[in-house]
């Protein structure tokens, strides 16, 4: 399947699946299983899975392309699906052999889910400070620790986790360990009741003196925290799609009411103020994504992404909350109105600031970079 062909699959799926159900998975408040079920039945988590491993192998320009279509019906649907997917390529990619024949075809085939475990309850964009320790036995290591915050908790069964080898090294001491939550010593917490995200599934889980294997260690001391920056700059990229996406889709509704609603003898898009607000969306949309293509093309190249990926998060995350407002005010009452599912987008864009850096740490990114990008 090529990248053409997935985007029209993932698209006719968002149309026929995800937007008459989103609504209710969220009234439900748990995430849809058997809808993230069809979409692995329909090839979706075959994203980025090299061909030889049984993917697609499709470009990251794809998956940001993906994120905007799916999240015009519902972000956390294509959030779960997408951190799924991210470990199925992490595992391909590293040539593990059982991994690749006892994991990454359960995942893409979706008879497992997966998820990544960087943030704790005390550390989340303070990466380097996480506390979950591992300890070097014979035959592999120990860990210890709580992790939360994480995609999938609820229903994952394979976790890429990370922890913290020597709390004197910092980032360091910090490496990258698959845990399996049907073994010893894993504990799961009950998922957390997050207003409008429900699909995420957020939660975390425990590990009490677990046992990975070394041969289950992904990445040892030092390079488990470099693997996950690389991660976490390509996530900030698809959450801001995600964020354009929502705006689309609101967007959109706004435009299309508007042209059939009047008042005062006229459309409301004949009046200027109406006019010119949904205008400035529209100009700040194409800002969005322009910044998170220039920031994915930097990914897809393998460049140095750092300070684009902050600023492609921290001007969607930022601007998609009072742009969704903008179109829910263009539609007057109607755009509180269920069906139209603007409340959800504009929780959707609540919690995209807080995913995988806050807007903060975005400041903080790219303010580190100022001298060597913006000075003479």
């Amino acid at each position: 399947m090529n990248a053409e062909e997935y985007l029209e699959t993932a698209a006719r799926f968002r149309r026929e699946m995800v937007e008459p159900n989103a609504a209710r998975w969220e009234a439900e408040k748990k995430q849809p299983v058997a809808a993230l079920k069809q979409a692995a039945d329909a090839g979706l988590m075959r994203l980025e899975t090299p061909v030889e491993a049984g993917g697609f192998g499709l470009s990251f320009l794809t998956k940001l392309a993906l994120c905007e279509d799916m999240s015009r019906a519902d972000m956390p649907f294509i959030f779960a699906l997408i951190n799924t997917q991210n470990v199925a390529a992490r595992l391909a990619a590293g040539g593990n052999i059982r991994h690749l024949e006892e994991y990454v075809p359960r995942i893409l085939s979706g008879d497992m889910f997966a998820a990544t475990a960087l943030s704790e309850p005390g550390a989340g964009s303070d990466f380097a400070g996480i506390t979950t320790h591992a300890a070097k036995v014979d035959g592999g290591w120990e860990l210890t620790g709580e992790k939360g915050w994480i995609t999938n908790a609820g229903i994952a069964n394979l976790f890429v986790t990370y922890a913290q080898s020597d709390p004197n090294a910092g980032w360091r001491g910090v490496g990258s360990f698959l845990v399996d939550a049907t073994m010893p010593g894993f504990t799961r917490v009950e998922p957390y009741a997050l207003s409008g995200g429900h699909g995420i599934g957020a939660g975390g889980f425990k590990l009490d003196r677990y046992f990975v294997a070394d041969e289950d260690v992904l990445a040892g001391p030092g390079d488990g925290f470099k693997s996950a920056m690389s991660g976490v700059n390509g996530a900030r990229v698809y959450v801001a799609a995600m964020c354009a996406g929502l705006v689309a889709d609101a967007l959109e509704k706004a435009v299309s009411y508007g042209a059939i609603r009047k008042a005062f003898g006229e459309p409301l898009l004949g009046h200027q103020g109406l006019k010119w607000s949904l205008a400035d969306v529209a100009t700040e949309l194409e800002a969005m994504r322009a910044l998170t293509h220039w920031a994915g093309t930097l990914i897809e190249e393998e460049r140095d992404a750092v300070t684009r990926a902050a600023q492609a998060k921290k001007f969607a995350t930022e601007r998609a909350v009072t742009l969704i407002e903008a179109c829910i005010q263009a539609m007057g009452a109607n755009g509180l109105r269920e069906e139209h599912g603007l409340g959800r987008h504009l929780i959707s864009a609540k919690i995209a600031g807080y995913t995988d850096g806050s807007i903060e740490m975005m400041n903080e990114r790219v303010g580190a970079a100022l001298q060597k990008d913006y000075a003479s």
